[in-house]
């Protein structure tokens, strides 16, 4: 029993344990407890952003046969854009990346359609198109080139790489069909002539008309 000038009585939690923890001491152990929670909202969070952009990047690499991305020179464009003059029909790039050959095509004509593996560049791309205007000649479809037929195209344009190009040409003389053209840029194709050259360099394009390259379909 407590005085009148006493302390207040004592709680039933301080008599059964005999100590009382202090308020600002379960404040603080609160306020810990609140920010160790957000840190680790904000590691898993982040986390998961890194996860989600990068696997796009990755998961090519992990084929046995990847096309990377390197985005197109001005100067490439333009060469690309030069072999194509006098030339009319549907235009493919095989390998769009953001989407520049497609949207430089639109521009001078074409009903033009990128394929491309990775989704961020094909939603940027698609963006792009319709900041320039250009957003119904030129359609961009998340694809596996090697899952996709190209028999309907007029025009196709592929940035490779060497380990590709072989394959890649035994797919196009069994699809292409017509007076087709192929475009190859920075690497050209190891069994075909090109029927005309331009540019120089790593800007430098190949065109192949299907009326001479469909010869080589003898090849052993």
């Amino acid at each position: 029993m407590e005085g009148r000038g006493g302390t207040l009585p004592e709680t039933l939690e301080e008599r059964q344990s005999g100590y009382a923890l202090p308020t600002s001491l379960e404040a603080n152990g609160l306020k810990k407890s609140s920010w160790g929670f957000l840190f680790t909202g904000i590691v898993g969070g982040t986390l998961v952003a890194v996860y989600a952009v990068a696997t796009p990047f990755i998961t090519p690499a992990l084929r046995k046969i990847c096309l990377p991305f390197v985005p197109a020179t001005t100067k490439q464009i333009e060469n690309v854009v030069k072999t194509l003059r006098s030339r009319s029909g549907p235009l493919v790039d095989i390998g769009s990346g953001d989407g520049r050959i497609v949207i430089a095509a639109a521009k001078a004509g074409f009903t033009a359609v990128g394929y491309e593996l990775n989704p961020w560049l094909v939603w940027y791309s698609r963006y792009r198109a319709w900041r320039e205007g250009v957003q119904h000649s030129a359609k961009f479809h998340i694809a596996d080139l090697w899952k996709v037929t190209f028999s309907q195209y007029s025009n196709v344009v592929i940035f490779g790489v060497p380990q590709m190009m072989q394959q890649l040409e035994k797919k196009l003389e069994l699809e292409l069909e017509g007076d087709a053209r192929v475009i190859a840029c920075r690497f050209p194709f190891p069994n075909w002539t090109p029927d005309q050259v331009t540019g120089e360099g790593i800007d430098t394009v190949w065109a192949y008309d299907r009326s001479t390259f469909r010869g080589s379909e003898k090849r052993p």
